[in-house]
């Protein structure tokens, strides 16, 4: 499954190759994932039809918003979306927002001075969600133990848990999401899968602590099918990402934060939170992985990157690798060198090895299909999904 081909080859549009799980290319060497770039392209359009689907999409949700406190709550982190998604709420869109900022322990104080200050600067009201550092701690040395790409499963659900939380605790209807497809790409299910169920049963499986049970206000690490059914269907609770109808430029982003706010690059992409170091570690040396494929990929067909520089980019070893780093993780987990070690050693496997919610989903493939053509769920859901391959 994560064995490198005995021949590699690459896309000619983009950097993605044969090391992603389910890719197919076709007689001119263009890869399935440019095919699902072009088919997102058009269904975001950018332009003024991005503009009024914005535009139509933030008068709903001010209208939702009457009478209550908040109109949208922002997952904030200190990153450049993020930040910028703050910035473009209240200063070009006028909405009343709450931002709201998941810690589990791995903060790089650089994106924490950038929330701290964007905030105290926009007037807009910070709420921080401190996870229990027992589940946190635990639940992301059992990743390591189930021997998984998904390293990153518990600060996830954790981040998403805590916006659905928070929009619970303050009655709002609308949760904003800082992501663009055509800076992040989408990466393949068996390197990047994500399932609330998932984590539980791996956890009871092969953790120390057990999790708190579910809280509508204070869900901590619970967002199974169950959760997201309550929160999307029995209390309204929406989720919208706007960068999908925009041209969102990460230079132009950086010099606009970096004037307006004082805001400093925490140094690389994913690098608001300080465990990538140890996750990109992994990532190359036990399962041939590097999620740089999939943003340098999307980053080239959007225009923001050439080719040229995201293949020498990807030969080197990316720059948050850092020895100093890994080591502060390693030690935060309370393990030393040779228990880390002994996890590496451990048999890759993948999700489909352990219970999960993935056949489940798959019943829903065509409901699904449809919350992502009416707005209710961004398409990338559907592609990363059902579409990226097993």
């Amino acid at each position: 499954m994560y064995r490198q081909p005995a021949q590699i080859q690459v896309c000619v549009q983009c950097v993605h190759d044969n090391t992603l799980p389910g890719i197919s290319f076709d007689s001119a060497g263009v890869c399935s994932y440019c095919s699902f770039y072009d088919q997102m392209d058009r269904f975001y359009p950018l332009g003024e039809a991005g503009r009024q689907a914005v535009f139509s999409r933030m008068a709903l949700i001010k209208k939702a918003g009457r009478g209550r406190k908040y109109d949208a709550i922002v997952g904030i982190s200190g990153g450049r979306d993020s930040s910028y998604l703050l910035h473009m709420a209240v200063k070009e869109w006028d909405l009343r927002v709450l931002a709201v900022h998941f810690n589990d322990g791995f903060d790089n104080p650089v994106a924490g001075e950038n929330m701290l200050k964007m905030c105290r600067m926009l007037n807009v009201p910070l709420k921080t969600i401190t996870s229990d550092w027992r589940e946190a701690k635990d639940l992301k040395i059992t990743f390591l133990k189930a021997s998984t790409p998904d390293l990153n499963q518990g600060t996830d659900v954790g981040i998403a848990s805590s916006l659905f939380g928070a929009a619970e605790a303050e009655d709002v209807k609308c949760i904003l999401f800082g992501q663009s497809f055509r800076t992040e790409g989408i990466k393949p299910l068996l390197w990047t899968y994500f399932d609330g169920d998932y984590l539980r049963a791996v956890q009871k499986k092969l953790g120390s602590v057990t999790l708190r049970k579910w809280k509508p206000e204070d869900p901590g690490f619970n967002l199974g099918l169950k959760e997201l059914f309550y929160y999307n269907v029995i209390r309204g609770i929406r989720v919208f990402a706007p960068f999908y109808h925009l041209n969102y430029v990460r230079t132009d982003t950086d010099e606009l934060l970096m004037k307006e706010y004082g805001w400093v690059n925490p140094g690389a992409h994913y690098y608001d939170d300080l465990y990538w170091a140890l996750i990109n570690l992994v990532h190359r040396k036990k399962f041939n992985i590097d999620l740089r494929k999939n943003s340098y990929s999307f980053l080239v067909r959007s225009g923001q990157m050439s080719r040229e520089t995201a293949l020498k980019r990807l030969s080197a070893v990316y720059e948050i690798e850092d020895p100093k780093v890994i080591d502060l993780c390693i030690k935060r987990l309370g393990l030393t060198h040779k228990e880390f070690e002994g996890f590496m050693e451990i048999p890759p496997r993948t999700f489909l090895e352990y219970p999960n919610s993935y056949r489940w989903m798959r019943l829903l493939k065509y409901p699904i299909k449809w919350l992502t053509q009416t707005g209710r769920l961004p398409a990338s859901v559907y592609f990363k999904y059902f579409q990226t391959g097993i």
